[in-house]
């Protein structure tokens, strides 16, 4: 109840806090980049609530408890792409004048089928980062309040979609810097009354884990979503009813929405492809993806994917289109660094204190409700139930946060990129695409968000970062060049996604470049545009393109700029 109180009062503040951007509302420019006004401050504080997504403020600590300690090399990724972008692509997007990604794609190569492709990577990166975000507010509110998974899905699509048809970026920016600080305040204080409840013991063996091997207490297991466990020995559980369930040694199926209580001293099942909490490969500091024993590339290709995929985040992107000039956009990603670091210490806290206290997860396929589901095992009182709400609160916050800034993308790509349209069109696109996401998202209950997110990082890295990149700072890229490398690095994740989720198993350090190819098709799609760029010659007006994005700005026209623009 105090949970769906908690949830209730994140979409009410999101409504009202967005409201303050509907009489600012006039134009595209207002809509899609708050008229190019936001302070680096205010802005830097809205990336950072908008870029702490579910993958950030649950799935880090969820990874930690299924995956090991090599998690934390997630949001290394995660901040390290911030630096990369401050150097190479925050002031210069700024100066290019550009609405969206798709825009300042046509603007510097004149190339409009380079445009409509731009956008449907825009589509197909929002959907990646978008499911998992709404797929996680369901799961994340059935947990902790008993509700159907549905209901927490269609509350984030009503609220964010309300939201931004209503006040646009303006309204975004005020949510979203809210939210970062609302976030900030409701994940770091109950990680230090975690700290202090749990106790010495329990601190001690968080910092030295032991491989969970036998359930020490009486255990129920709530299974949100499918899962094969291998049977080492028989088990005889209970049911939710009672009733004995007799689990033979093999691999045994358990449908989802069953609950299972192991008994007290029973060894505990092994699941396919997940380390035991606590074991030696668990507390290896590296990602050991797919299970290939291949530490090190799976660290790295995480890594690539992370960093370089920041770069191209067109929800990110769209965000130094609002800052006045260059300066102020390379300030917000420089404030933007110190901000999400500051965060990031604090996910391997409850990924740590999980393990210890909640290690059962890993069976459930559900390890992103770890951070909720902590401060119950605490305290069954009411401060638990109460810091249970505030990190409810939380996690919902972080989810409407970054879909804001999905949904706002999406909107522009649709109707500002494919099929240019008024403020109207794209008001009704944010609701329809919402719509569109919330049906997607209520049978993905078995994905990963983590794996979604990653993809589409994954993604961004191999189309979006070779394009600005070599479009900021290299002036030979040709038209054709931008227009098949981004084609080259679609077509290799897009394939290597599908191989696996549709295809067959493959073993070994394949696997790993297959789930996930951003150390093979980012240098594919930089090598693309770079040959394809050489046998060709860019236009005589390129190299004036290339000055206006690195020449600051002449005082006063970012002003004039905006008149020009709220004039249209």
């Amino acid at each position: 109840m105090f949970a769906l109180l908690a949830v209730a009062l994140i979409a009410l503040l999101t409504l009202l806090i967005g409201l303050r951007g509907v009489a600012a509302m006039r134009t595209t420019s207002d809509f899609l980049v708050a008229s190019r006004q936001v302070s680096p401050l205010v802005n830097a504080a809205a990336v950072s609530g908008e870029y702490l997504s579910a993958a950030s403020f649950l799935g880090v600590a969820g990874l930690m408890v299924s995956n090991g300690v090599g998690a934390l090399w997630y949001p290394v990724g995660f901040t390290a792409g911030y630096v990369a972008m401050l150097v190479l692509v925050a002031a210069p997007m700024r100066r290019s004048g550009a609405l969206t990604v798709p825009d300042f794609a046509e603007a510097r190569f004149a190339s409009p089928e380079l445009r409509r492709l731009a956008a449907v990577v825009v589509l197909i990166i929002a959907g990646l980062y978008l499911v998992p975000q709404f797929r996680t507010a369901g799961l994340v509110l059935s947990v902790v309040s008993g509700t159907q998974y549905w209901v927490g899905v269609v509350i984030a699509g009503t609220a964010v979609s309300a939201t931004l048809a209503l006040g646009g970026m303006r309204a975004a920016t005020y949510v979203q810097a809210f939210q970062f600080c609302l976030k900030l305040v409701l994940f770091v204080v109950p990680a230090v009354w975690l700290l202090v409840q749990v106790g010495p013991e329990v601190r001690h063996d968080a910092l030295h884990p032991v491989e969970y091997t036998h359930f020490a207490t009486d255990t129920p297991v709530d299974f949100r979503v499918s899962v094969d466990l291998e049977i080492a020995e028989p088990i005889t559980a209970r049911a939710a009813d009672g009733s004995p369930v007799h689990l033979a040694p093999g691999t045994r199926e358990i449908e989802a929405g069953r609950t299972l209580t192991f008994p007290e001293g029973a060894p505990v099942p092994e699941i396919g492809g997940v380390d035991a909490p606590g074991g030696p490969d668990w507390r290896r500091p590296l990602l050991d993806l797919e299970d290939a024993d291949h530490p090190l590339l799976g660290t790295w290709a995480v890594l690539v994917a992370t960093m370089l995929g920041t770069m191209g985040l067109p929800h990110v992107i769209v965000r130094f289109h609002a800052s006045p000039d260059g300066r102020a956009a390379r300030r917000t990603a420089a404030i933007t660094v110190l901000l999400l670091g500051s965060f990031y210490l604090f996910p391997g806290i409850y990924g740590a204190l999980g393990r210890v206290l909640k290690p059962q997860l890993y069976l459930s396929g559900v390890t992103d409700s770890v951070v909720v589901g902590l401060p119950a095992q605490v305290d069954t009182g009411w401060v638990g139930t109460l810091f249970t709400s505030l990190l409810t609160g939380g996690a919902f916050a972080a989810f409407l946060a970054t879909s804001l800034g999905l949904l706002l993308v999406v909107s522009g790509a649709i109707s500002h990129d494919l099929t240019p349209g008024g403020l109207g069109q794209l008001r009704w696109t944010v609701v329809l695409a919402a719509a569109v996401v919330v049906l997607l998202a209520l049978p993905a209950t078995h994905l990963s968000a983590g794996i979604l997110v990653t993809w589409g990082f994954t993604v961004a890295a191999a189309t979006f970062c070779p394009l600005l990149v070599l479009g900021i700072w290299w002036p030979r890229l040709t038209r054709s060049g931008a227009l098949w490398g981004v084609l080259v690095g679609l077509t290799a994740t897009s394939g290597a996604i599908g191989t696996t989720m549709f295809g067959p198993r493959i073993e070994g350090w394949a696997a790993i470049l297959v789930a996930q190819p951003a150390p093979w098709a980012v240098p594919l799609a930089f090598a693309t545009m770079i040959a394809v760029s050489l046998r060709g010659k860019p236009p005589s007006w390129a190299e004036t393109a290339m000055l206006r994005l690195h020449l600051d700005e002449p005082r006063g026209r970012a002003v004039s700029e905006h008149r020009g623009e709220t004039s249209r």
